[in-house]
């Protein structure tokens, strides 16, 4: 037997050219025991092969479970032959993980855990190499190894082409690693597939006897079959920046370079097979596997109380907080129950650190909202991380939480947008950074990234590449197309070269390029972090990041708690407190006045210009046909304007059944209890899984499968893979082919994005509340949208005109009355004006606008005030003028800029402003024209962005509109 111990993927980035999960598929086929993947200081793409084994694994288990099935009691009925599943079966392949670790002072070694102990130091070395060098680099050294060597095992690599004194070196570092990890090291042997492998094996054994270890044969593997050649030289085009033309040496001079099976490795290494026996034999002394990686979430309990006892405790003081009249008795029974699901499952701590950051939250007046799957939950009610009460609607706990499905619970907090990075700072502090980080985003290869950097490697002009970019959508959803739609751009389909680039697209598309950070999922942990995955510098300041993404952990059973941001959170807490300073009344999202007519009314008439998720032009659409009247229609109003129940046909049948247009029908009783509260109509990706639990008899198993597919927008999954058994499945239990088949493109849908039902109904709350704020304050709301900015779809310039429309009273950016952002106050009537602020200006810093308002005092009377009490530069007073915010001292926008520009000239100093008789300098008063209304829009927009004189189509209206005819005239 053969083991492959040196693989590298396509996540040592722009160097391998095959995915983790394409060489364990390729293992299977070639009859290969076990591989490793070893890619360059990085562990990121094990868990992906991890992954496919266990799909390998599944796969068997379902072919010995047919062919059990299948094998005939009897004598076999005439003309019957089973057909067995296609997928080639010889072995399942184990992986071992593994990483090339590259030194600055040592030789190159592949290192492979022999146990748990070894692969926390694997994850200690990368780490301390990550964490000195800046995002995407590793910096490692030979002392690192030496610290952390227990429990790794070694495979040292060849110094293939020494340099002058580089042999002496090399051997010199050799023997040092040959004494420290006596017994745990060999001496890679690898082809260089150049025509003189026999002479290069001959050298490495007399190194190997020389040095003191045993040789080990590696195919060194950069792509799981041959025909990823092309494929590895454009990658290696891209990262050295060159043409494929120009790659000289650095291309792969055949492509020999793939996994192999037994048979060739002895056929390379004849004359040396001990070397290819010894790899296998080290094969079976590496037994770690991921599985054995045990994840220990932080206990949160302390001396005095358990974390069982901590959390019931909070729950039940949450219980009275949110219910201060007395809970109902569905209440009560709903947390006992949930309660002790969670104290069953050992989740409890993990509640327990979600409720503790969004208490430091809420200490620093920090709005946050949890959402998804905790909306189903009275624990997180009480415990404040939610504000919607899980009696609003009909969902049950154990869609977030289940002892069946055994999966970690997720819960999401959305946070201010504006002050996220301080409950960020406050879990890294809290933690440590050894214990805390943000998971990864693998950012891939997609379309018109591809299609540039493929294309420039392939030597194509820009021209080209920018020809080739416009047709993306035409390239990548109309298969068979390509031609025409390269004839449309005026290009040549024949062309060779453009052919060869587009097959190369093709196939790049779905490559990682790099790692980036999650939007907010943290990974903390009881014990070291980085003895459980190595952690790395993110690009943005003081963060941290492991090198997994979510899916990777959610393979592993890892818990991650989810700090998002939310830009109308900040919108809304701003809101809040305006609505506090001028109305002196105190609101949060839990206390606003529930079921308000006069909000479903606005809404009814599509007036929803910056209220959260509904303000679309679809939405808006939309809203005057679903005529929300409470709120959980605004649930559905959020899920159905979706790409899933749109593409899945799902919109129009539930109207016309809303509107009594149309019968509500239900297949079956069983059916009608999954889509009652929809009408008959899946909206929600909860029923998606349920129609084909309960329809289609699928196991939980294949449920849960089912969802991830569900939930791999833009990523590899496919939910068309569970077709077949789906039809099976309906028609087995008695519906129509017709049925099944409308059902599953409505599942279909999901796959491009189906909405959660927990997640619809946090979102409804949010929606809600900001059409609250704007019926009610209009004013206020607007000021906390531009506030707020950038958000939403809407640019300052519609805002100020939506509330303008609303009878709010708009006042311009003033040097004496504005402040950096934008305010309400007295309009002189009783009521409230929106002040500009600013925060409006192009190119005005709020620092700049602090120094403003200090130094105002009684207020400017001309510009050279602005300068010299403020410490203003001349640049900054310029802006000022543009946006004419000097008007408070009766000057228009050029005289003062006219004055703001002498004083960046002349710059004069008060001392120098008298001549020698002691008589002030006066210069000649210059004429300066007026502006035109058109002038002074089209100055306003430069500056601020809007304009509160006209509207700029106002000024061409009497050009739009026709002459009336005179009737006399005939018509030609």
């Amino acid at each position: 037997m053969y083991a492959e111990l040196s693989i590298t993927s396509n996540f040592t980035f722009l160097t391998g050219a095959s995915h983790p999960e394409e060489y364990m598929e390729r293992a299977v086929t070639l009859g290969l025991p076990a591989i490793a993947v070893a890619d360059d200081n990085s562990v990121a793409g094990i868990v992906r092969s991890h992954t496919q084994g266990r799909e390998i694994a599944r796969k068997v288990r379902e072919r010995v479970e047919w062919e059990a099935q299948n094998t005939p009691i009897g004598p076999p009925c005439p003309g019957h032959i089973p057909k067995p599943p296609s997928f080639p079966i010889h072995a399942v392949p184990r992986l071992i993980p593994a990483a090339r670790l590259i030194f600055t002072d040592a030789p190159t070694v592949t290192a492979l855990p022999l146990n748990r102990q070894g692969w926390a130091n694997l994850c200690r070395i990368i780490s301390k190499g990550r964490l000195r060098a800046q995002k995407g680099n590793c910096t490692l050294h030979l002392a690192d190894l030496l610290e952390f060597s227990d429990g790794l095992h070694l495979l040292l690599w060849p110094q293939v082409a020494p340099s002058p004194g580089g042999a002496g070196i090399w051997r010199k570092r050799a023997r040092q690693l040959a004494r420290h990890f006596s017994g745990r090291i060999h001496l890679l042997m690898h082809p260089r597939y150049d025509g003189a492998d026999a002479m290069f094996f001959s050298v490495l054994e007399t190194e190997s006897r020389d040095i003191g270890i045993p040789t080990l044969a590696s195919a060194a593997p950069l792509m799981h079959h041959g025909s990823r050649r092309k494929l590895a030289d454009v990658l290696t085009a891209i990262r050295l920046r060159r043409k494929v033309d120009e790659l000289g040496r650095e291309a792969l001079t055949n492509g020999e370079q793939r996994l192999r099976s037994k048979a060739e490795m002895l056929r390379i290494f004849k004359g040396h097979e001990g070397a290819v026996a010894r790899a296998h034999d080290l094969s079976e002394q590496l037994t770690f596997s991921l599985d054995e990686l045990r994840y220990e979430y932080p206990s949160e309990g302390s001396e005095q109380e358990t974390p069982t006892e901590r959390l019931r405790r909070l729950a039940h003081e949450g219980l009275k907080w949110r219910y201060p009249a007395g809970a109902s008795e569905k209440a009560r029974n709903m947390l006992a129950h949930e309660l002790t699901l969670i104290a069953k499952l050992k989740y409890e701590p993990y509640f327990l650190t979600v409720r503790d950051i969004v208490k430091f939250a809420r200490s620093r007046n920090i709005l946050c909202q949890g959402r998804g799957s905790a909306a189903n939950s009275v624990v997180c009610f009480c415990l404040g991380i939610t504000e919607v009460s899980p009696e609003m609607g009909t969902m049950v706990f154990e869609r977030f939480v289940s002892e069946a499905r055994d999966e970690p619970p997720d819960i999401d907090v959305d946070f201010e947008h504006e002050r996220r990075e301080e409950v960020i700072q406050h879990i890294y502090d809290r933690y440590g950074r050894e214990r805390a980080g943000l998971c990864a985003t693998v950012v891939h290869y997609r379309g018109k990234r591809a299609i540039r950097e493929v294309g420039r490697a392939m030597g194509l002009t820009e021209d080209t590449i920018s020809a080739l970019s416009s047709q993306l959508w035409g390239f990548f959803s109309a298969s068979g197309l390509e031609a025409e739609r390269m004839r449309e751009i005026g290009l040549d389909p024949e062309d060779r070269r453009l052919k060869q680039t587009l097959m190369l697209v093709y196939e790049i598309d779905g490559f990682p390029r790099h790692l980036s950070q999650h939007v907010g999922g943290f990974i903390i942990t009881e014990g070291r972090l980085d003895e459980l995955v190595p952690i790395e510098n993110a690009t943005m300041e003081d963060r941290t990041v492991i090198c997994w993404d979510k899916d990777d952990i959610d393979s592993l059973g890892i818990l991650k708690v989810d700090v998002l941001s939310l830009g109308m959170l900040t919108c809304i807490r701003k809101a809040f407190d305006l609505i506090g300073q001028h109305h002196q009344t105190s609101y949060t999202l839990a206390t606003l006045p529930p079921e308000d007519p006069k909000v479903y009314d606005m809404l009814c008439k599509a007036d929803s210009v910056g209220v959260f998720q509904v303000e679309s032009r679809a939405q808006m659409n939309f809203l005057p046909r679903m005529r929300p009247r409470n709120f959980y229609d605004l649930v559905i109003e959020v899920a159905i304007i979706r790409p899933g129940p749109i593409q899945g046909d799902m919109v129009h049948p539930y109207i016309r059944r809303r509107n009594g247009e149309e019968e509500v029908s239900f297949p079956s009783d069983a059916l009608g209890e999954v889509l009652g509260k929809t009408l008959g109509v899946p909206l929600f990706q909860e029923q998606a899984m349920q129609i084909a639990i309960v329809g289609a008899g699928f196991t939980p198993e294949q449920a849960d499968r089912l969802r991830r597919s569900l939930a791999t927008f833009k990523k590899h999954g496919n939910v068309s893979e569970f077709r077949a058994l789906f039809l099976r499945g309906m028609k087995r239990n008695g519906y129509d082919d017709e049925f099944a088949e409308r059902c599953f493109s409505q599942i279909e849908g999901f796959g491009s994005y189906g909405f959660p039902e927990s997640h619809a109904a946090s979102f409804a709350l949010l929606v809600y509340a900001s059409a609250w704020i704007k019926c009610h304050h209009p004013g206020i709301f607007a000021c906390a949208l531009l506030n707020s900015q950038p958000m939403g779809f809407y640019a300052p310039a519609q805002i100020v005109r939506d509330a303008r429309e609303h009878g709010v009273q708009v006042r311009p950016v003033c040097i004496n009355a504005s402040f950096w952002d934008n305010v309400m106050e007295p309009d002189g009537h009783g009521g409230l004006a929106l002040r500009l602020g600013f925060r409006q200006i192009k190119g005005l810093s709020e620092e700049d606008a602090s120094w403003l308002t200090a130094a105002r005092g009684n207020g400017y009377t001309e510009v050279d005030d602005v300068w010299r009490r403020a410490g203003l530069g001349p640049p900054v007073i310029e802006r000022l003028a543009e946006a004419d915010a000097f008007a408070a001292c009766n000057l228009t926008r050029r005289e003062a800029l006219w004055q703001a520009k002498a004083i960046a000239t002349a710059k004069p100093l008060p001392l120098f402003s008298l001549d020698l008789e002691g008589e002030a300098l006066d210069e000649p008063e210059a004429y300066l024209p007026q502006m035109t209304l058109g002038e002074q829009v089209v100055e306003d927009y430069v500056a601020t962005r809007l304009s509160l004189r006209a509207h700029p189509v106002a000024l061409l209206r009497h050009l739009l509109t026709p002459e009336p005819r005179d009737k006399t005239t005939p018509v030609a």
